[in-house]
């Protein structure tokens, strides 16, 4: 199943985009007007998804499995919005944007109150205009993520810079200048902040440059004010790399710390060693942040996921997904 939102001029200009993009068995899930446009939502069964995270990174439900063939899609989205401890007001208003969709199958049902509540942007994998900056607090995976993201760019034969500021950390230079070698990727060590203007300037030439920071304490207003005036210095694509399985409470405080530093995206790492997923979507919902890309392994050769509202949807509601494909026939 994919998920697409359609944005034009008129109705009959966004179902004319609908039908060029997803042809003509493609179910309109919802229409509404923004800024003097039309925005249509669209799905289509069994058409290909960005690959989404490997199948170990999936919620599995023990007791609490979804069993009623009779029950209602929106009991069914709830029932797996409560499992994965997404805060009460969030799942109100999934449960909300649910009453607009007339539809039965609650895993795409769900895709379309996630696309609709959340923005998905994955990370670009050519060119980025602005330095992609890693950002979260200590642990939280940017090395290994960084590591990742420079592996996608080499093996495409694109040229990437690597710099890093977290020198401090034992082992962290060496952790990220093994994996450079190994890709015969550059990597700049910078001692502060206030040396990435110069270190940018040599290395302007790459396809991408990714910089990778140190963890910082979300509640030390002074060094996120740093961090923050950094970001707007460099004009840097700020994202904040959290993993799953946290507190929700804890993970929408420190999104929303990181978002007021300049963070914009939200980067998803440990789905393989987590069954609760609902800090992700306190974390994006509290903090505004827009969905990217997720990591559901430690190795680097296992790549980075784009995330998107059907890839998400099926985390949440994996049991679900199994009764469609067992009705279609079809495997995701």
């Amino acid at each position: 199943m994919r998920l697409k939102s359609f944005t034009a001029k008129t109705l009959s200009d966004a179902m004319a985009e609908v039908r060029k993009a997803l042809g003509e068995n493609a179910i309109i899930v919802a229409t509404r007007e923004e800024g003097g446009e039309v925005r249509v939502t669209a799905a289509l069964d069994d058409s290909p998804l960005p690959p989404a995270p490997p199948p170990t990174a999936t919620p599995y439900f023990e007791d609490e499995a979804l069993e009623p063939e009779s029950q209602d899609a929106i009991d069914q989205v709830v029932q797996a919005l409560e499992h994965h401890s997404v805060p009460r007001d969030l799942i109100e208003h999934l449960t909300d944007t649910l009453q607009a969709f007339d539809l039965e199958q609650p895993i795409l049902a769900l895709g379309a109150a996630l696309d609709a509540t959340f923005s998905f942007q994955p990370l670009p994998e050519g060119r980025a205009e602005r330095p992609i900056m890693l950002v979260g607090p200590p642990g939280a995976g940017k090395t290994l993520s960084i590591a990742k993201l420079a592996t996608r760019l080499a093996l495409k034969g694109q040229p990437v810079s690597v710099i890093t500021t977290d020198t401090d950390r034992a082992g962290g230079i060496e952790q990220l200048a093994a994996f450079t070698r190994l890709l015969k990727v550059d990597l700049l060590e910078v001692e502060d902040f206030g040396a990435l203007p110069d270190a940018l300037s040599v290395r302007k030439d790459a396809q991408q440059i990714l910089i990778d920071t140190a963890g910082q304490n979300p509640y030390d207003p002074q060094a996120l004010g740093q961090l923050g005036r950094t970001i707007k210095q460099i004009k840097a694509e700020a994202v904040l790399v959290l993993p799953a399985g946290l507190d929700a409470a804890e993970s929408a405080e420190v999104a929303t710390a990181f978002a007021a530093a300049g963070a914009s995206r939200l980067l998803a790492t440990r789905l393989d060693m987590a069954r609760r997923l609902g800090s992700l979507l306190a974390a994006a919902w509290r903090g505004r942040l827009r969905f990217c890309d997720a990591g559901a392994s430690s190795s680097v050769t296992v790549p980075l996921a784009p995330l998107n509202p059907m890839a998400l949807a099926r985390m949440l509601l994996p049991e679900s997904e199994q009764k469609v494909n067992a009705q279609t026939g079809t495997h995701s």
